[in-house]
C-alpha cells in the first residue's frame, strides 16, 4: 500500500515537473519572439508587436498557475526548501535591482541596467539556494 502511495506521489511529481517545465520553456520562447520579433519578423508592426506582448503574458500566467500546481504536489519538506528558496530569490532580487536601476540612472555604471541581469542574478540566487537548503536538510 505504501509503494502505491509513494509512486502517485512520485508520477504526481513528475507530471506537475514536466507541465511547469513545458510552460517555461514556451514562456522562454514568447520572451524570445517578443524581444527578436519587432526587428527581424515583422518590421515593428505595432499590432503585432501587442498581440506578441499579450501571449507572453498569458503564457506567463499559464507559467504561475503551473508552478502553484507544481509547489502544491510537492511534500512538505520540498514545499518548504522550494518557499524559503523563492523568498531569499524575491528578497535579492528586491535589494539588488533597485540600487543596480540607481546606479544606471546616474551614471554610475559603464553599461545600461537590463533585465536579463536581473534574471540572470535571480535564477542563480534560487539554483544556489535550493541546493543550499537540501544540502542542509540532509
Amino acid at each position: 500500500m505504501a509503494s502505491d502511495q509513494h509512486k502517485s506521489y512520485e508520477s504526481r511529481v513528475a507530471t506537475t515537473t514536466l507541465t511547469l517545465a513545458a510552460w517555461t520553456g514556451t514562456w522562454v520562447a514568447t520572451c524570445a519572439v517578443l524581444a527578436f520579433g519587432p526587428k527581424f519578423l515583422w518590421a515593428e508592426n505595432t499590432a503585432i508587436t501587442l498581440t506578441a506582448v499579450a501571449l507572453n503574458v498569458l503564457v506567463g500566467v499559464a507559467m504561475v498557475i503551473a508552478n502553484k500546481k507544481h509547489i502544491a504536489s510537492l511534500d512538505e519538506m520540498q514545499k518548504r526548501i522550494t518557499l524559503e528558496a523563492m523568498g531569499i530569490t524575491l528578497g535579492v532580487g528586491l535589494i539588488v535591482s533597485v540600487p543596480y536601476s540607481l546606479m544606471d540612472a546616474y551614471d554610475l555604471i559603464a553599461f545600461d541596467a537590463e533585465i536579463a541581469h536581473l534574471v540572470a542574478i535571480m535564477g542563480i540566487t534560487y539554483l544556489a539556494s535550493t541546493i543550499w537548503r537540501v544540502w542542509s536538510f540532509r
